[in-house]
Parts: C-alpha cells; sequence; structure tokens
C-alpha cells in the first residue's frame, strides 16, 4: 500500500506519498488558510484527491499536526495554530475522506521518521527533539509512536530547565502560563532573547553562529551558554527513558558544535558511570514532518 503523510504547519500544509522502501513519489505544498478551520479541512482533502488521481489509487493517510488530541474529547489541544484548538480534526478528515485517519503531534512525526528510517535507524529507542520557533520531542520505542494516556509523551520543552539557579537572570514567561520552560531557554527566540539581554544587542541565532565562529567572544559566549543549558535539559529525559539515541530537528539543529559539546557537558548531569546515548543530526530534515505522518501507517 502507498502511503500519504500530511504535515500541517503554521503557514503551510505539505502532502507526500511514500512508495516501497520509504522514496517519496509525489511531494507538494500549498499555504494554510489562516484561521480558517474548515478551510485547513478542505484543503487537506483537495491535496489527498489530487495526488490519488495521479496516482491511480487509494493510499493510507497520516496526518501531522502543531498539537495534539485530547484523549478526552478527541478534539485538538496545545496547538500554536489556535483555530484547530477545540475541533474534532480527525474526526472531520475521516468523514471527508472516507476512511480510516491516523493523526499524530509533529514532533512525534519527525521523531518516528528518524527513527524508521533515518539517524534513528536501528535504535529501539529514539527521542526526537525539535529545536526551533518552539520547543518540542517525540520518544519512539521499536519504531512505535508513544502518545502517553494524556497523549503528551515527549512533551519535555514544558518541563522547567533543570537547576535554574546556575542561569545569570530570572526565567521568563511561558505562552503556555508557566514560568521557565525549557522552551523559553532552548528556542530560537529564547537564544536571541539570551544574548540581547546579555549585551550582545539584537541578532538571530544563525547570525550569532556566524559571528562566533568569526571570533566575536560574545556570540561564542552565548553559544556556550546553550549548550550547557541543552546538555542539563537533555540529561534529564536521559535519566528518565535512557535512549539510544536523540536526533535534533529544527533550525538550531544546524548549529554543528552542539553535536561535540553538549555530550561532553550532559555527563555531569546523567546518573550513570557511563553514558552510551548518540546526539545526531536528523538525516531527512524538512521531509520528516511527511515522512514521519506517512509512517504512521507502517504495518499498511
Amino acid at each position: 500500500m502507498l502511503r500519504i503523510g500530511i504535515d500541517l504547519g503554521g503557514t503551510k500544509i505539505e502532502i507526500a506519498v511514500l512508495g516501497e522502501g520509504g522514496c517519496i513519489l509525489i511531494r507538494r505544498r500549498v499555504a494554510t488558510p489562516q484561521d480558517d478551520y474548515m478551510g485547513i479541512v478542505a484543503a487537506i482533502s483537495r491535496l489527498v484527491e489530487s495526488v490519488e488521481n495521479d496516482l491511480g489509487r487509494r493510499c493510507s493517510v497520516g496526518v501531522g499536526i502543531p498539537g495534539s488530541e485530547s484523549a478526552a474529547t478527541g478534539t485538538i489541544k496545545n496547538a500554536n495554530s489556535t483555530c484547530l484548538i477545540g475541533k474534532p480534526l480527525r474526526r472531520d478528515l475521516q468523514t471527508l475522506l472516507q476512511r480510516e485517519v491516523r493523526m499524530s503531534n509533529d514532533a512525534n512525526c519527525f521523531a518516528l521518521s528518524e527513527a524508521v528510517d533515518g539517524s534513528g535507524e536501528g535504535a529501539s529507542v529514539v527521542f526526537g527533539v525539535i529545536l526551533g520557533t518552539g520547543v518540542g520531542g517525540g520518544i519512539i520505542v521499536r519504531q512505535q509512536v508513544i502518545t502517553g494516556i494524556n497523549r503528551i509523551a515527549g512533551e519535555w520543552g514544558h518541563n522547567p530547565l533543570p537547576a535554574m539557579e546556575e542561569e545569570g537572570h530570572p526565567p521568563a514567561a511561558c505562552y503556555c502560563g508557566r514560568i521557565g520552560c525549557i522552551e523559553t531557554w532552548l528556542s530560537g527566540p529564547g537564544l536571541a532573547d539570551d544574548h540581547r539581554r546579555n549585551g550582545g544587542g539584537t541578532f538571530d541565532p544563525a547570525e550569532i553562529s556566524a559571528m562566533a565562529e568569526k571570533g566575536d567572544l560574545l556570540c561564542a559566549a552565548t553559544l556556550e551558554r546553550y549548550e550547557r543549558r541543552l546538555a542539563k535539559a537533555l540529561a534529564s529525559v536521559i535519566n528518565i527513558l535512557d535512549p539510544e539515541v536523540i536526533v535534533l530537528g529544527g533550525g538550531l539543529s544546524n548549529l554543528d558544535r552542539l553535536y561535540a559539546n553538549v555530550p561532553k557537558l550532559w555527563r555531569r548531569h546523567v546518573f550513570s558511570d557511563t553514558v552510551e546515548t548518540r546526539l545526531v543530526r536528523h538525516r531527512h530534515g524538512d521531509s520528516s514532518g511527511v515522512r514521519g505522518a506517512a509512517w504512521l501507517w507502517q504495518e499498511a
């Protein structure tokens, strides 16, 4: 069976069809209708209809979403695309498409993609991390997504940063209503804000990295603080989950220095005499969302 994966983002909806061996046969994108729930549902339906017409066959459908489904109501919660919140997205798509639709958080889809045939291939336990505008995570055990009874497994970004007393400024408020969430320290905006607070001016993470490579001491110090914070945040994951592989995705995963520096720093926070967990960069990059959504149907 061919597998359709859909990545529902805040600015774009992407669809891909996976063939045998995970090869992408078709890949398309459209703009996400803004603040228009029924427009989003209709756009997804049209994309599925379009690719199936081209293929001349019916496919399984998996969808990655910027939030999660409530276990109690089946409606969407915790979505940064707020028009989805409280809506029965899976039910509405199943009604339009006349078939079962599998759905998972976009970080789960990223992690699943990398666990099946990406940088975590062959590992029994993989933790996938998104470091971008926000901070998310997904847990994969033997190539199966672990969602948890509350459907929030992997949401490490909304735990407080460990050992916050080490930090040089008070924790920031998070959009979720809590104070000092990991996301406020380790997201792209969090890194940029930390640089500004420490006298470095207003720059984005890519600019900070480029200037650090040229010898800018303030930028280098910002990245060192970021690495220290990332190390202790990931150490708390290792202490609970003990994954074989942690795969980084999102814009900040492009900071090459993380892969050498962070594992050295997390050792003092991990409750073990040795730490064999590998920290690796994603293999599939921007394709991981749609690939992981399609792999929700591995047994198809």
